[in-house]
């Protein structure tokens, strides 16, 4: 699906392509693509790496043509193995040609447009957007984080009544989408700071690289952050279930052992030997007895040493 914007003092749509404005692309199929690549003359593998879900985000430049890939976040199914990922985002720029590319429909590009549209001021130019794109991705970083929070203190109650797999599964899947979100954080900020160096900035844009920096500091440590507690509650729970496991064992073997002395009494009084005990009527009761009461004297002394 493509929409031409036109974001000269604020974001409106457009019936069709005029120089200087954002042609905004998502989901495309091969013959938007096709399309793009014949109008505009883009060079096929542009489309091809943004396609790729694990493309790291990075600069390129080709025949004029500017391309840099930003990784953005996304939110899966509820059930999907990962529920929070990333993608890549693509930027292409010649000229007054300015498209974005996304292979996934995302929360974050509605979200800017709206906001753009609701601010009114539009973009100065193309440098000012690609900073405002990263400084959306930050922010919207910081809002998936606080829902991964949210859904880890879910757990972690839940896990203080009862620890299942399902729910050690769930906190795997949540420390995969952390693991996702810090590693596309780090490598937005790498490509930030090469961008400065890339794209013509000035004054204004230095206010809101600056703006960005500081987003994306804090997602960065904030993601580290929650990627840290998880690990520790991971080893908690890890460390609470072996420790259950072990509480077991001990209590298995504390029985096994106290009903080995009975066992062996009986084998003893019922061997095919003469020991005395076989025509006398109190056989049975004193072999009985004599059970019961090693087995007392058992449970008590594994008692006292805090075995059962």
């Amino acid at each position: 699906m493509k929409t031409y914007w036109n974001f000269k003092g604020g974001i409106h749509s457009l019936k069709e392509w005029e120089p200087n404005c954002w042609v905004q692309v998502t989901c495309p199929t091969d013959e938007d693509r096709a399309e793009l690549e014949d109008r505009y003359q883009i060079p096929e593998y542009f489309f091809s790496d943004i396609s790729d879900a694990d493309e790291r985000a990075r600069y390129e430049f080709d025949e004029g043509w500017q391309l840099i890939i930003l990784r953005i976040p996304y939110m899966k199914e509820v059930r999907s193995r990962t529920p929070y990922t990333t993608v890549p985002l693509g930027i292409i720029h010649k000229g007054d040609v300015t498209i974005t590319v996304c292979y996934f429909e995302t929360d974050m590009m509605i979200d800017f447009v709206s906001y753009q549209q609701r601010r009114g001021e539009g973009f100065t130019d193309y440098v000012d957007m690609i900073f405002r794109l990263f400084l959306s991705s930050s922010v919207w970083y910081l809002k998936r984080l606080k829902q991964i929070s949210l859904l880890l203190d879910r757990a972690k109650r839940s896990m203080d009544h009862s620890i299942n797999n399902t729910s050690l599964v769930n906190l795997s899947r949540l420390q995969d989408s952390l693991t996702y979100f810090i590693t596309s954080i780090r490598g937005n900020e790498t490509l930030l700071q090469k961008l400065k160096f890339k794209l013509q900035v000035d004054e204004l844009d230095a206010d809101l690289i600056e703006d960005v920096n500081i987003e994306i500091s804090q997602a960065r440590e904030t993601a580290s952050i929650y990627a840290e507690i998880l690990e520790s509650t991971m080893d908690t729970y890890t460390s609470i279930i072996n420790n259950n496991m072990n509480t077991v064992m001990r209590t298995l073997t504390s029985f096994s052992i106290i009903l080995m002395f009975p066992t062996l009494i009986s084998s003893l009084f019922g061997m095919n030997l003469i020991n005395g005990m076989e025509t006398n009527s109190w056989g049975f009761p004193v072999a009985l007895v004599i059970s019961l009461m090693v087995s007392i004297g058992s449970w008590l002394i594994l008692r006292h040493k805090n075995l059962l």
